[in-house]
């Protein structure tokens, strides 16, 4: 599992270097992801050890927040609760575990499937690998530049455009009791609009939670902002009530690799949270990974939202997976935005210029992108989830759905139309 750590540098910033060092342009890690069989992690994590494996276990820490970086001796880290485990390659040849000999030799094992590169889905960093590297190399160490500031349209009388066309502002719901996990670059601990409202926090990244990137801070703002912003700032935020818990898998440079997101994934299924925001991705085939963690969620009764991404192709993974509701962005027209990617869409939501929370002392941006249109959903989820005990997992997924409001687009470009508050 193990990969050797530049000092001063995270695991993941070491890997992009080693990356760019042999001249890999693939998004690939060099290190493996091993996905169990429904019902057989505990099977496959007794098959490790019987290859003398050192394997790490998530159970073994505290609400299974376990970072990387805490476990850099051993060989094999298990995420229980979604059944996956990360190996590096070394250690795959060190024990023999080929990876056709493994899969046909034992029964618990699904597949093995190279680690990932991710990425914040509305980052340049998407446009190509090579200028992802060069860029975060460039940015260790640094907050990456913010966007032009941008004020909100005076018409939008006391809320966001979003909030209105989705319905929020009638609603009688606050998402009082439901918790929602964002799994993003983290939170601006200190920003006004969070106070007394933060649940929980853990980093997979080896950085601290707070959120020197922005992108984090921007999607929370939106899911569970506050009902009435102190001035005159518009209403943003969704489930207002709702209990925030913050897992930090992308780094302040916006990357992250696909145990950094397993493990964001894995503490808020560990943690009953019945929401979990994902606005990040990659241009990849569906992960048999990331469809482990859906369907474990569903059963546990959460639903993952996560971004369909911002390349104007195929949506990209995770929210490819059959067990993961898949987001589009809309214009404020409720057209398609030109940017958002097609094919697997559940719903759509508001991802054109969106204001909302920013690290200070900027406080609030406005922004767009499939990220941006991912925690409307979460926060309207939050708000169906609130209004009846029976609404979570599957019944959450099938009612964001059959409410939503049809669009005159293609199922491809909007899914089952525009999400609604209850």
């Amino acid at each position: 599992m193990a990969t050797t750590n530049t000092p001063g540098l995270s695991t993941i910033e070491s890997l992009l270097l080693a990356a760019m060092e042999r001249g890999d342009t693939r998004m690939e890690t060099g290190r493996k992801i091993i996905t169990f069989r429904e019902g057989m992690a505990e099977e496959g994590i007794r098959a490790l050890r019987s290859r003398s494996i050192d394997v790490a276990d998530a159970r073994e820490f505290r609400d299974q927040a376990v970072d990387e970086m805490d476990v850099a001796s051993a060989e094999a880290l298990v995420f229980p609760e979604i059944g996956v485990a990360l190996a590096s390659d070394a250690t795959m040849a060190e024990h023999g575990l080929n990876d056709d000999a493994v899969r046909s030799a034992d029964a618990s094992i699904l597949a093995i499937e190279p680690e990932q590169f991710f990425f914040a889905s509305n980052s340049e960093f998407l446009r190509g690998f090579s200028s992802a590297v060069h860029a975060i190399i460039q940015d260790i160490g640094q907050p990456p530049p913010a966007p032009p500031e941008e004020q909100p349209e005076a018409e939008v009388l006391g809320a966001t455009w979003g909030l209105i066309r989705c319905r929020v502002l009638p609603s009688l719901y606050s998402g009082a009791g439901i918790k929602i996990a964002v799994l993003d670059t983290g939170i601006d601990t200190g920003h006004p609009a969070f106070a007394g409202r933060i649940a929980a926090t853990a980093t997979f990244v080896g950085q601290p939670v707070q959120d020197l990137n922005g992108h984090g801070t921007h999607c929370a703002g939106t899911a569970a902002g506050p009902k009435a912003p102190a001035g005159s700032i518009p209403r943003y935020g969704i489930g207002h009530l709702a209990r925030l818990y913050i897992g930090k898998v992308l780094t302040n440079a916006g990357s992250g690799t696909t145990a950094s997101v397993l493990g964001g994934m894995n503490w808020a299924i560990a943690n009953r949270c019945e929401v979990i925001s994902m606005s990040l991705g990659g241009a990849m085939p569906v992960q048999a990974s990331y469809t482990n963690a859906g369907a474990a969620a569903l059963r546990a009764g959460c639903l993952i939202v996560a971004a369909a991404g911002n390349d104007a192709g195929p949506t990209g993974a995770p929210a490819n997976s059959p067990t993961i509701l898949s987001v589009a962005s809309l214009d404020p027209s409720l057209a398609p935005s030109s940017f958002s990617n097609f094919g697997k869409i559940e719903i759509a939501a508001p991802g054109r210029d969106v204001y909302s929370a920013w690290p200070r002392p900027t406080l609030y941006r406005t922004i767009s992108g499939t990220s941006m249109a991912t925690p409307h959903v979460a926060g309207c989820a939050a708000l169906w989830a609130q209004s009846n005990a029976g609404l979570r997992g599957q019944a959450l997924w099938n009612r964001l759905q059959a409410t939503a409001l049809a669009r005159p687009y293609p199922a491809t470009r909007v899914g089952r139309g525009l999400v609604q508050a209850p």
